[in-house]
């Protein structure tokens, strides 16, 4: 197999296009987005059973192409219990979708995938009060707080007692 004809390769060629029509490439995602819902109403009905197969056999399990198998493999990469070998997969890859509830739930958050973090499914998974929970973790995950702003004549961070400006500001 080239370097770049993995399935991972071809789909991220195909779904990241710059140079494609923007309807084709708006209609793959709308249609993308629906499969992937559809799979992870699957998955979230029974949580803990790990589901397993090879790329193909999931891809017919999940009634969708081996391109949306892959662009599914790719998305729910970093909420398995141990990452697929998406990088050099072909259809006879050996994959498991073991995912981890809570990690799922946050990448999800992360995505700003409000339909997938909003499914039905989840709320015999979670109750209201863990999925806020959740949500706010990681939201305030990846809150940036900038550090208070250093004025000359503040008393200097480092705890001297000295004037900024005559302590650590001196050669600022």
């Amino acid at each position: 197999m080239s370097e770049k004809n993995t399935l991972l390769d071809q789909w991220r060629a195909m779904a990241y296009n710059d140079q494609a029509d923007k309807n084709q490439l708006q209609k793959l995602w709308i249609d993308y987005f629906q499969k992937e819902k559809e799979i992870y109403q699957q998955l979230l009905t029974n949580p803990d059973e790990e589901v397993k197969g090879t790329v193909k056999e999931l891809a017919e399990k999940y009634n969708v192409d081996i391109m949306t198998m892959t662009g599914f493999l790719d998305g729910i990469n970093e909420s398995l219990k141990t990452p697929n070998p998406i990088e050099e997969m072909d259809e006879n890859t050996q994959v498991s979708l073991a995912f981890d509830k809570e990690l799922l739930y946050k990448n999800m958050v992360a995505a700003e995938a409000d339909w997938l973090y909003n499914l039905e499914e989840w709320h015999p998974i979670f109750d209201e009060a863990k999925r806020k929970e959740l949500y706010r973790e990681q939201k305030s995950s990846t809150t940036v707080v900038k550090a208070a702003k250093v004025y000359p004549n503040d008393p200097c961070p480092c705890g001297s007692g000295k004037k900024y400006k005559k302590c650590c500001g001196k050669n600022k």
